[in-house]
């Protein structure tokens, strides 16, 4: 049994709308044994080894299931047991996951191993873990030796990997405030390997590191961290505070304690979770002992006045007192049979207890310090204490060094209450814990006595979140409520699309619609991310990273996200929900990759976006295979978008009072019209949108309607939608390799990054539909991982429809011989009766586009798809048609905007435009009234 392939995912996926881990594991010569022919002893060792798989309830839904399944009939096949063991190891490391599910490939003995984690390196790390504990449990004879771990030791390695899980998940103060923002449906993001976690979305975004948050003051932490400057603030309010001495040696720490007055303690001037520090110390030997001991946590060490009394924590959040906790260091209660080192073995057995901040208590260690609190009692870790004697392992009550916390809130006294706050406030802190010495916190310290230790900043929540006794308090609650006062929003607008074609040009036109309605957009396109119109990171952003990308800039608000095939395969999305998702359309693209293998397989990806979308699914209502997405919907509305006005699906929606934008034939041509709830809104003219090329470019009129459902879902103004796409147009920079068109020769140039069959088939009734009283020309190509039958398509489509042929490949081949997708796209040319003498073969894109540009004569019309955008529209306008310069790329020179009259061209009149010297248009003739 071995795992073949990983693949985690960090949201919605087509195997849950969680994150979840898929290993697809060959079982090998274990496809024939199940649980039952392993016999019981596999079981029971398994059992052993993991008891809580005895609570799985698996497919039976009650405790007990699994085992079931284990023992029962057949049995099971060990990917199944190993989903249950991933999880099971998950939840012993503090995780809470139960999610899992385990399906054949079609492969024999292959299986697809899908199961929940919380933290990424985690959930892999259980599932590498399972694998090693499975195999150790099965009989030598099939064990491969290849795979054989002699020294395998399943409990050190299982404690190993808890250790190793409690340094990479979320501390238990982060993950209550995790667990508080879910509850309060409030989007978190981990932005580090530690603690570091942003609640909301874009602009509405807070921060927390821990426990300190984004409205925590720095001055505030400062002050906290300087014991002596806390003692002296709080003691100039009038509050209580011991008696306190800074010290740089041991005679200083000597001569201080005996000025304070015996007892004392000793402790780092700016250390935490009570290391270094020593209480109760009775003579300047002592004291001597203890300085060197604290300066190995800080170089300045404080002395003070030794406080009778217990141990308290009371937290305040935002000016108010939400919980206090009695805190007793780690100790064991002797019975006069065993020594302290069993005892401690003893209490360790507790469930409660586990390693690091596993659990709700800590186990306990003996350690320098323990053993040096023995020997001030004159035992060793072998001595027998009497019974019902307490003996401390530990001189402060930390949790996190085997300190034990209760409850007592309900018991504080109002004027230790009120002292708590006004210690906060007078730090300056927006969430403190302050630590508390009084000998009853239910009696005033007016009259008992006590005194403030310290102020924390960043406290540990788990002591009032999990208290050893006492009520669990919803610490982390009255935290998100400051940062997030019931009614204020967390999320911005995210606007998903997703489809074969057509999602870059649809995803732009809404950013520019949103960019003029006045927000802050945040971007993501197959060519880079951008930020209110700055491109920020260069590249294919169509996956979950950038996502989140744009989830985390504060400045964003409004996320407009395309989102392809390829992102949600490997990672899922990078986002739980979204406001609108849109699916285009669904096409042949792709295809025989990652598991799609057909147009069904390819429609179940897609769909992911229209079963996360809360507010509206947008579909396409003339795809058979975008409609049947319709029943995954959860949405409260469903859009449909449709070039058929008379629709007998969407016209039934609409008389239901449903959402639709459809496109209506009129006197003065095509009217895209908006249907919402009864309402019938005439939005636009297609011939007035400049990217439809007056309304010939049908995909765009299209992509020009899916914008227009999109952006009006999101709340946007009919008159903003107009102006947004009646100013878009397809220039290099607004939209690069989608219909660039360059008017700057003799000659009309038309660049697309068609790459599939569909897109292709756009282009050449596009170009059937353009004028040319010369010839027809076009580069043609296919991507090289693209099916033999899809790259022969792409060339038939073609076929028939121009006057000469250039058949190239890209620049990265994917695997296919240099030439072999040009020789393949001739011989399918040939095939659909285009003569020979029609048909060059270049596979060089550069010298293609160059030999294309040459042959081009006043008139004609030249489509080239192509593959480096950027250099194939520097080459194509960078051409001179008299010879006289390169077509072939150069360093482009900066910028100059200029105004100018074309010539005129064959094909119809002079146009007056503004142009930079690229041929990038700028303004449209209709802006240049002088």
């Amino acid at each position: 049994m071995k795992i073949t392939a990983r693949s985690v995912y960090i949201g919605p996926s087509l195997y849950a709308l969680f994150p979840v881990i898929r290993l697809t594991v060959q079982l090998g010569a274990l496809e024939e044994w199940s649980s039952t022919r392993l016999g019981p002893e596999f079981t029971n060792r398994l059992l052993e080894a993991l008891p809580g798989l005895q609570e799985h309830g698996c497919s039976y839904g009650e405790p007990g299931g699994f085992v079931r399944r284990l023992t029962e009939g057949e049995g099971t096949w060990m990917g199944h047991v190993l989903e249950h063991v991933a999880i099971e190891l998950q939840n012993i490391a503090g995780a809470s996951v139960t999610f899992g599910k385990t399906r054949g490939t079609g492969t024999h003995g292959e299986y697809d191993v899908v199961y929940a984690y919380e933290q990424e390196d985690v959930g892999v790390a259980a599932g590498v873990l399972a694998l090693d504990l499975l195999m150790s449990l099965l009989p030598a004879e099939l064990q491969p030796e290849s795979t054989r771990k002699a020294d395998f030791d399943f409990e050190q390695e299982r404690d190993d990997f808890i250790r190793s899980s409690q340094r990479r998940a979320l501390g238990p103060s982060t993950a209550s405030l995790v667990r508080a923002a879910e509850e309060r449906d409030i989007p978190w993001l981990r932005l580090n390997r530690y603690s570091l976690v942003q609640f909301g979305h874009g602009k509405y975004g807070r921060r927390i590191q821990a426990t300190v948050t984004s409205e925590t003051r720095h001055i505030a932490v400062e002050i906290a961290s300087d014991k002596e400057e806390t003692n002296k603030l709080l003691g100039d309010l009038g509050l209580p505070v011991a008696s306190q001495r800074i010290v740089y040696s041991e005679d200083e720490a000597a001569q201080a304690a005996g000025r304070i007055g015996f007892p004392v303690v000793v402790k780092p001037l700016n250390a935490n979770h009570g290391r270094g520090v020593s209480i109760g110390l009775t003579d300047k030997d002592a004291v001597r002992a203890a300085y060197t001991h604290a300066r190995e946590h800080s170089r300045t060490v404080l002395v003070e006045s030794f406080i009778q009394g217990l141990d308290h924590r009371l937290l305040v959040v935002n000016g108010e007192l939400i919980a206090a906790s009695k805190r007793v260091p780690g100790h064991v209660k002797g019975d006069g049979v065993h020594t302290v080192e069993e005892l401690m073995e003893i209490e360790n057995q507790d469930p409660r207890r586990g390693i690091g901040h596993e659990k709700v208590l800590t186990k306990l260690i003996l350690d320098h310090q323990a053993l040096r609190l023995l020997q001030d009692r004159g035992y060793t870790s072998q001595s027998i204490p009497p019974k019902d004697e307490v003996v401390y392992l530990r001189s402060t009550g930390n949790l996190s060094t085997g300190g034990t916390a209760v409850d007592v809130t309900d018991i504080v006294h109002p004027d230790n209450r009120e002292m708590a706050v006004r210690a906060a406030k007078a730090i300056g802190l927006d969430v403190a814990g302050v630590d508390f010495l009084t000998t009853d916190i239910s009696d005033s310290f007016n009259v008992t006595g006590g005194a403030i230790c310290e102020v924390n900043a960043a406290p540990g929540f788990r002591m009032h979140v999990s208290p050893s006794e006492g009520t669990p308090r919803d610490v982390a609650g009255p935290v998100l409520d400051m940062l997030f006062p019931p009614g204020s929003p967390s999320r911005i607008p995210i606007a998903a699309v997703t489809g074969t074609n057509g999602k870059t040009t649809t995803v732009r036109m809404i950013a520019h619609i949103c960019k003029l309605a006045g927000n802050q957009v945040g971007l993501a396109t197959t060519d880079a991310v951008y930020i209110d119109g700055h491109k920020t990171v260069e590249g294919d952003m169509t996956g979950p990273q950038a996502a989140r990308m744009i989830l985390r800039d504060p400045s964003v608000d409004v996320a407009i996200l395309e989102t392809a095939r390829g992102g949600l395969l490997r990672r899922g999305l990078g986002y739980r929900r979204c406001n609108v998702g849109a699916v285009l359309n669904v096409q042949a693209d792709h295809l025989g990759l990652k598991g799609v293998d057909t147009l069904e397989d390819l429609a179940k990806v897609k769909r992911i976006l229209i079963e996360v979308a809360r507010d509206t699914a947008v579909l396409n209502a003339d795809d058979e295979l975008c409609l049947k997405m319709a029943d995954y919907s959860n949405a409260e509305n469903l859009c449909y978008v449709t070039m058929n006005a008379h629709h007998p699906l969407v016209r039934e929606h609409i008389l239901a009072g449903g959402r639709a934008v459809v496109l209506e034939e009129g006197m003065a041509g095509d009217m895209i019209t908006i249907y919402d709830n009864g309402s019938h809104m005439p939005l636009l003219w297609t011939h007035l949108i400049p990217a439809t090329l007056d309304g010939k470019a049908t995909h765009n009129v299209q992509n020009a309607m899916f914008a227009a459902a999109i952006s009006y879902s999101m709340d946007v103004k009919l008159d903003e939608i107009r102006l947004g796409l009646q100013t878009f147009d397809m220039t290099f920079f607004q939209a690069p390799g989608r219909m660039n068109i360059c008017d700057d020769h003799p000659f009309r140039v038309i660049l697309d990054y068609g790459h599939n069959p569909a897109a292709v088939s756009a282009m050449v009734s596009l170009t059937d539909r353009l004028q040319a009283k010369g010839r027809r020309l076009v580069v043609v190509a296919a991507p090289g991982d693209r099916r033999d039958e899809d790259i022969r398509d792409i060339a038939t489509l073609v076929a028939g429809h121009y006057d000469h042929y250039i058949c190239r490949r890209d620049d990265n081949t994917r695997g296919r011989d240099g030439d072999e997708i040009p020789r393949m796209q001739r011989q399918a040319l040939l095939d659909a009766g285009v003569p020979d003498e029609q048909i060059e073969v270049i596979p060089d894109e550069v010298e293609a586009i160059d030999r294309a540009l040459s042959l081009a004569q006043p008139g004609d019309l030249l489509l080239i798809f192509g593959d480096a955008i950027s250099r194939c529209w520097e080459q194509i306008t960078s051409h001179r048609s008299d010879g006289s310069g390169p077509s072939t790329p150069a360093r482009t020179a900066p910028m100059r905007v200029e105004r100018q009259v074309l010539p005129q061209a064959a094909y119809g009149e002079g146009e007056k435009l503004i142009r930079d010297e690229r041929g990038v248009r700028l303004a449209r003739p209709q802006e240049l009234e002088d």
